[in-house]
């Protein structure tokens, strides 16, 4: 199956021009680029009027509000802090309009100045390439470390007892509408795992059943060879328990009967050996991409089904056209044509 890189490609390959221009253009061009992602993401790419140097760089997503529950802003701010001499982070009220995070970048001091090297512009490319990665990898940080807490609360204590199995029921789920209300991610730190949660939304039936399929496939995969991947569970239109008290509420007041019949809930269960730290930053990378993953796969398929059946009834009609009668009379009889000895064609009349 075809991996999803976590970096918009498009960005990165306009800061590539910009901070490794070409010897033979003589001055920088005019930009203004609007770039889409998945999940309604939208970036901005413009350069200032007057300082072509100056490039501005922009976000916008839909869950932004939950993301700055999350101290988005804050985490963001820290991921950019090593790029400060040449990248120029506004504040929440000089953000462009429209949009939710926007930074300058100086492409005049990256580029002209010996202080920094390739090394240094690679990375820097990197990151904003992964603009909306490092966004939405913000509650994911916050849920881990609250796991870090929680591993030290209760590293000595009866974790069986009810009282503390009801902590830990009572713990509270973080909700990130990453498309609107009707799919969200639900992350909800325990003391031996982080759970995560995706809501779907299957349009047709046929996507529900290679929605199943692949979740088929993960599970097994967990079974057969890869014993170190997360535990993974579907369940179609009721909620998991985790969750049930944060989506009646959402369910509710949103959702008919026959829209619910349309949802369905896939859980990853990371464990610790998934939550080590220097495997954090890779888990998020993954995990965040799932949805856009999975349903890229399901359209990839009925587009391959698709095919092969065009192609099959191209070769039943080649049959069918090799199996037409030859010419008949009123009476049933075939009637024969003949040839002269140079080709030409002749019937026999009564």
């Amino acid at each position: 199956m075809l991996h999803i890189e976590q970096n918009n490609l498009l960005i990165e390959k306009t800061l590539t021009e910009r901070l490794f221009p070409n010897p033979s253009e003589s001055s920088l061009k005019s930009l203004d680029r609007i770039v889409s992602d998945f999940d309604f993401t939208t970036f901005h790419l413009l350069t200032l009027p007057g300082e072509k140097h100056l490039l501005l760089i922009s976000l916008s997503l839909r869950c932004w509000p939950d993301l700055v529950k999350h101290d988005v802003v804050k985490y963001l701010n820290d991921k950019y802090q090593p790029f400060n001499e040449v990248l120029t982070i506004l504040s929440t009220n000089d953000v462009e309009q429209g949009y939710d995070y926007s930074l300058v970048l100086d492409t005049s001091t990256a580029t002209t100045s010996s202080n920094y090297d390739e090394d240094f512009k690679l990375q820097l490319i990197k990151e904003l390439s992964n603009l909306k990665r490092n966004a939405m990898a913000a509650p994911f940080e916050q849920a881990f470390n609250r796991y870090d807490e929680l591993l030290k609360k209760y590293a000595n204590a009866n974790t069986y007892s009810e009282e503390i199995q009801q902590e830990l029921f009572n713990e509270p789920v973080s909700v990130i509408k990453y498309r609107g209300i009707d799919e969200c991610i639900y992350l909800k730190p325990s003391f031996d795992r982080v759970t995560v949660i995706f809501s779907t939304v299957f349009q047709d039936e046929t996507d529900k059943i290679f929605g199943k399929v692949f979740l088929q496939e993960f599970v097994d995969a967990r079974k057969r060879s890869v014993q170190t991947a997360p535990q993974v569970l579907y369940s179609h239109m009721e909620p998991p328990l985790d969750i049930q008290s944060v989506t009646t509420a959402t369910t509710t007041t949103t959702n008919t009967a026959n829209k619910k019949d349309n949802y369905g809930y896939v859980t990853f269960v990371l464990f610790p050996r998934h939550l080590v730290l220097n495997k954090r930053e890779n888990c998020i990378s993954h995990i965040e991409l799932f949805r856009s993953y999975f349903h890229y796969h399901i359209k990839c398929s009925k587009a391959y089904m698709h095919s092969r059946m065009r192609f099959r009834v191209k070769e039943y009609l080649k049959i069918l056209n090799r199996a037409k009668p030859e010419n008949l009379d009123d009476e049933g009889k075939v009637i024969e044509n003949r040839k002269t000895a140079s080709g030409r064609r002749f019937d026999i009349r009564a």
